[in-house]
């Protein structure tokens, strides 16, 4: 096999599923005909150390050392060596989903050998409630897991850890010194294992280049480690970095030094930078037509940016291609009871997107002055529907994971009715904006096309603050569409934010209270405190005196900038509240301790809140009324009803009515109207029916009803028993 790219996500990601984007690139390739291969050294790595075999070389290593001075913790994992080796291929397989019945062993609690991490799960009743016995044993199996890595990280790697590998050296350095010395001592222990891998992989696929895409700060060491590599033993081979950690930390990149590793960084979309590189290397094209790149000009580091290439529109990437993956291999994880978290972590989940950047682009803590965020453009319904199936041809997996920075609803809402129309199964979540948009009657829809999960930023919970932040929201907009959400079935994930610049002790209890009364009513399921970070490409960055705070260290290092000091004279002492966030969250979503103090949660005094205890109550029991939209699309997703006339008699007088009995999946519904009535709205579903490639609208619908010589129309339709009808499928879009 050869291929004229190799396509690398450099360890460590998710085990459950591969990153996307080297998967988007080898899509593009193959619209330009360009010979690729891909692969996640993460994952691969990860099989090859937690096998029996890795483990008998991982203890014989760990035997040749001096142990006087390991914890008693450490001893016992190597006192139980044996026990490790004989159930680590088992184990891997069953978190694999190749032998589900290895659940109920691993549950009897005598079958895997314990260290620390299982001191954190006395009580599995508590943390999965009903949860079946498959989830437990994925969680144990996943602490088993994590005490070996423990050993690792302990014995023979620092810098290891599953989702993340020398993490610190990628965070937030400005200076590139600290990583260059580290990539300059002895290969460890998990080098060896990722560089052999490498090795192998370089000498079957002999690329013309390898590019190599770094999402996160922890992938970062491990792919200066292949390039560095690379350079040394195949040194006719281009390397080129990308990826979301150089979009964001490397836009002002100075040191020489890096160009050790690589030949070029790349940054943003990476289809028209690599499509260019090609050519330079093929000699078609000179350094000037490059595209976002940087490259080593006579010893200096040089941006090129040829402005007439222009970059391709989304409609014409082509499909990502997850092919040459072990998409049958990866690990499916429950290390925390996060429900969105384990969501993450638990499955293979395809990777799409439904529009490129973001259309609401206006956070002021989001980098949207960058281009793969300010810079919006939608796909097509039916083209997201393409991709769909042919995704799903490929892997044979039916898990979607839309990557957005915000999905715009009117095109969930076109994806949603392609998706039924065509009668796709797939079950999907994304990232959203908790925007008026999601309605009732379209997070029903939602739900029919297999929506599951939602998660978006609730961040502060401060109606003042979120102004600050140009949120475009309010608590109780946010209360409103969760319950829309929850109604229909669609769990909700809430990213909540503190230390947000100004923001005082007072609002952040608040904050704390509204997110307590939100679980308490039933409308969040899962959420998860992030602290505020300032960042150099986010209006509070670029612009801190507007937001009440300082910058403390204005240089700009060579390496990477991203991550800002900076100084707020009149917000809290943020990180004394950063303990009793989390704590009292992991006990809400239990559905624990509603009742508690919010100062109990607390080691440092705290404010009393501000906010009436039943304030989220009160507007979730408002009724909502919406005027009826004339431009609203009518859908019915249900099944054609039975209709039964019927004679009503009341006091001497007689009416002739229609019984009408529609059957849902779980349900049966029955209403009572005019006969006339019901005989008009049997035959207006069937007009009205998803599968229909002509939507009609409330205007159309009631003057269809009006044509027919029927009187009061919204009293008809916008009450009761018409009106209830959005449980069986009939839905205002």
């Amino acid at each position: 096999m050869s291929a004229t790219v190799f396509l690398i996500t450099p360890p460590f990601t998710q085990l459950n599923t591969p990153y996307p984007a080297t998967a988007y690139l080898k899509g593009f390739l193959n619209t330009k005909g360009i010979s690729s291969f891909q692969a996640d050294l993460g994952i691969e790595v990860i099989l090859e150390l937690f096998s029996g075999k890795g483990l008998e070389r991982l203890f014989g290593r760990i035997s040749g050392g001096e142990q006087n001075d390991l914890s008693g913790n450490m001893q016992r994992i190597i006192a139980l060596r044996e026990d490790y080796i004989n159930t680590i291929d088992e184990v891997v397989d069953f978190l694999q989903g190749k032998n589900p019945t290895l659940a109920h062993l691993i549950c009897k609690r005598n079958f895997l050998p314990e260290a620390s991490r299982f001191a954190q799960i006395d009580d599995l009743v508590w943390a999965f409630g009903s949860m079946g016995v498959q989830d437990k044993a994925r969680h144990l199996a996943t602490m088993y897991l994590e005490d070996l890595s423990d050993l690792i990280a302990a014995c023979v790697d620092p810098h290891f850890g599953f989702s993340r590998y020398a993490e610190r050296l990628g965070r937030s350095a400005n200076s590139f010194d600290e990583l260059y010395d580290a990539l300059n001592q002895t290969h460890t222990y998990i080098d060896t294992i990722l560089l052999d891998i490498l090795r192998r992989r370089i000498a079957d696929v002999q690329p013309a280049m390898v590019a190599i895409s770094v999402p996160f700060p922890g992938n970062l060491y491990a792919a200066f480690r292949c390039g560095q590599w690379i350079k040394k033993h195949y040194p006719g081979v281009k390397v080129v970095m990308g990826g979301g950690f150089a979009n964001t930390e490397l836009r002002s990149l100075a040191d020489v030094r890096v160009f050790e590793f690589f030949d070029f960084i790349s940054l943003d979309d990476g289809e028209a930078p690599i499509e260019n590189l090609l050519k330079y290397i093929n000699g078609t094209i000179g350094p000037d037509g490059l595209k976002r790149t940087f490259v080593l000009v006579d010893g200096v580091v040089t941006y090129i940016n040829n402005q007439s290439c222009a970059d391709y529109k989304q409609g014409d990437v082509g499909t990502p291609d997850y092919s040459d993956l072990l998409l049958d291999k990866y690990i499916s994880a429950i290390e925390v009871v996060n429900p969105m978290h384990s969501l993450w972590s638990d499955g293979r989940w395809n990777k799409l997107t439904m529009a490129h950047g973001c259309y609401w682009s206006k956070c002021t803590f989001c980098d949207i002055s960058l281009d793969y965020i300010k810079l919006y453009e939608p796909l097509a319904a039916h083209v997201l529907c393409d991709r769909i199936e042919t995704i799903v041809a490929q892997t044979g997996q039916t898990g979607f994971h839309f990557v957005d920075e915000a999905a715009p609803p009117a095109l969930m809402r076109a994806l949603a009715l392609e998706i039924i129309r065509r009668k796709i199964t797939i079950s999907w979540w994304t990232n959203i904006r908790f925007e008026k948009s999601f309605t009732r009657d379209l997070c029903f829809l939602l739900k029919a096309s297999g929506c599951i999960a939602v998660s978006g930023g609730l961040e502060v919970a401060s109606d003042r603050l979120l102004e600050l932040i140009q949120k475009g929201i309010t608590v109780a907009q946010v209360a409103r569409v969760n319950k829309h959400f929850t109604e229909a079935g669609i769990m909700v994930h809430a990213y909540l934010m503190y230390g947000f610049p100004t923001q005082t002790a007072q609002e952040t209890i608040d904050s704390l209270e509204m997110v307590r009364q939100m679980f308490q009513a039933g409308i969040m399921q899962s959420a998860f405190w992030h602290h505020f970070a300032m960042t150099a490409h986010s209006p509070v960055g670029m612009n801190p005196e507007q937001f009440g705070v300082k910058r403390v260290d204005n240089k700009t290092g060579t390496f990477a900038n991203n991550d800002l000091v900076y100084e707020d004279p009149t917000g809290a002492d943020h990180e004394s509240f950063s303990d009793g966030l989390k704590k009292s969250l992991l006990n809400y979503m239990h559905g624990a301790c509603f009742d508690y103090p919010l100062q109990k949660w607390f080691e440092v005094k705290v404010p009393k809140t501000r906010v009436a205890p039943d304030f989220i109550e009160k507007i979730l029991n408002e009724e909502e009324y919406n005027a009826p939209n004339p431009n609203a699309k009518i859908v019915w997703l249900g099944k054609k009803p039975l209709v039964e006339p019927f004679i009503k008699s009341k006091k001497g007088n007689q009416w002739e009515m229609a019984s009408l009995t529609f059957q849902g999946k779980m349900e049966t519904l029955n209403i009572k109207v005019d006969q006339k009535q019901g005989e008009w709205l049997a035959e207006m579903l069937e007009q009205l029916s998803v599968h229909n490639t002509r939507v009609m609208t409330y205007k159309e619908v009631k003057d269809n009803f009006e044509q027919a010589g029927l009187e009061d129309f919204e009293l008809f339709w916008d009450n009761k028993p018409v009106n209830g009808l959005y449980k069986m499928g009939l839905l205002s879009l």
